[in-house]
């Protein structure tokens, strides 16, 4: 009878763990040796990844092809030891829009001016190289994450510098023209909030050897498939906010006016890289709950998937087919976020998500 009764449980066991699958809303369809940082995918299907600089790649940005990671777009231009007279120190944002994959090098690793750079893959050439000197980028700048709007031909990035100091970087891509915009406006600061990862803060070490918890401002970022509304916010908040596009492309318009154009959209956990498909629902990591959500057109945030493995969901981005890619690296588990003590170790993941509608490849 025993024996029936564990043979019994077994089973119920197995059939739930069965079903909680099922509905996991996610697949692993890469175990990865490095800590990714973003995600980018192609409309004809190439998947594109920076590699995290808190865990000192060989490469910043490396292509997923035939189940393994190659330098991309090619090894002299990523390998951060080259001695190349160009080369990129430490991407993280990547996007792809029109043939062109987008790179944002915060330039920390080096100590070196953080710049975009844009590069052809229908031709396999650079396409354009921006940079983002002071004020733009100021000292304590960590450009981070960025949207493409083909519509009105701009780049937006966000900057959680210092926290007091966030704000958003214009780029128009007709004009030339670089601002900084909303800087230290109460939608790209940090909340009084911590962030509490499986009971554990999140903590950072300074020279001196003193442990702080850390509140990252303006972060998150994403458009709309109609390039009508930015959608923002703070890493460390519970607030998504957005303003229409065409006034961030108002060169008119100063930060008083811009200012006045925000809107608070919805409630959001602390996260960090987000996407939208063509219903507008936002796909984001709930960090401190190992969950990935979204917040539906109805401004309601819902979880989609809970699972120990989504530790750290940092970036999503749309593919062809309706296909969904995010990254799992475990920050949390860093040296830089944890106190100085790397804890993290492989594999990390590349996730196909089950979206609930299509989205526009790159984005």
């Amino acid at each position: 009878m025993k024996t029936l009764a564990k043979l019994v449980a077994t089973s119920v066991l197995t059939l739930i763990a069965l079903k909680a699958n099922a509905q996991s809303n996610f697949d692993i369809i890469a175990n990865l040796d490095d800590g990714p940082g973003n995600v980018t995918a192609t409309d004809n299907g190439r998947i594109i990844l920076s590699l995290h600089q808190f865990y000192q790649p060989k490469f910043t940005v490396v292509e997923y092809k035939n189940n393994t990671l190659v330098p991309f777009p090619n090894k002299e231009l990523v390998d951060v030891a080259s001695e190349s007279a160009f080369k990129l120190d430490s991407v993280l944002g990547i996007r792809s829009a029109n043939g062109i994959v987008w790179m944002l090098d915060n330039g920390m690793r080096s100590g070196v001016t953080p710049k975009l750079v844009g590069w052809d893959i229908k031709t396999d050439k650079l396409h354009q190289v921006i940079m983002l000197p002071a004020p733009i980028a100021p000292k304590d700048a960590f450009v981070n994450d960025f949207a493409v709007d083909t519509r009105h031909n701009l780049i937006i990035i966000s900057d959680p510098a210092g926290g007091a100091n966030a704000g958003l970087i214009v780029i128009n891509l007709n004009t030339g023209t670089v601002r900084r915009v909303l800087e230290g406006h109460s939608s790209m600061i940090p909340e009084n909030v911590d962030l509490i990862i499986d009971q554990v803060p999140i903590q950072v070490k300074d020279s001196a050897g003193k442990l702080s918890k850390p509140h990252i401002g303006v972060n998150p970022i994403t458009e709309d498939l109609n390039n009508e509304w930015l959608y923002f916010g703070p890493m460390h908040g519970h607030s998504l906010y957005r303003i229409k596009a065409e006034d961030l492309a108002n060169e008119k318009l100063d930060n008083n006016a811009l200012a006045k154009r925000v809107e608070r959209y919805s409630e959001k956990p602390i996260s960090d890289g987000i996407s939208i498909d063509k219903d507008n629902n936002i796909y984001l990591g709930e960090l401190a709950e190992n969950a990935i959500g979204i917040i539906s057109s109805d401004r309601k945030y819902r979880r989609l998937s809970q699972c120990p493995r989504l530790s750290w969901v940092d970036s999503f981005s749309f593919g062809p087919n309706g296909d969904l890619f995010a990254v799992v690296n475990r920050l949390h588990q860093s040296a830089v976020l944890n106190g100085g003590v790397l804890s993290a170790k492989p594999p990390f993941y590349l996730l196909k998500i089950h979206a609930l509608s299509p989205g526009l490849p790159g984005r």
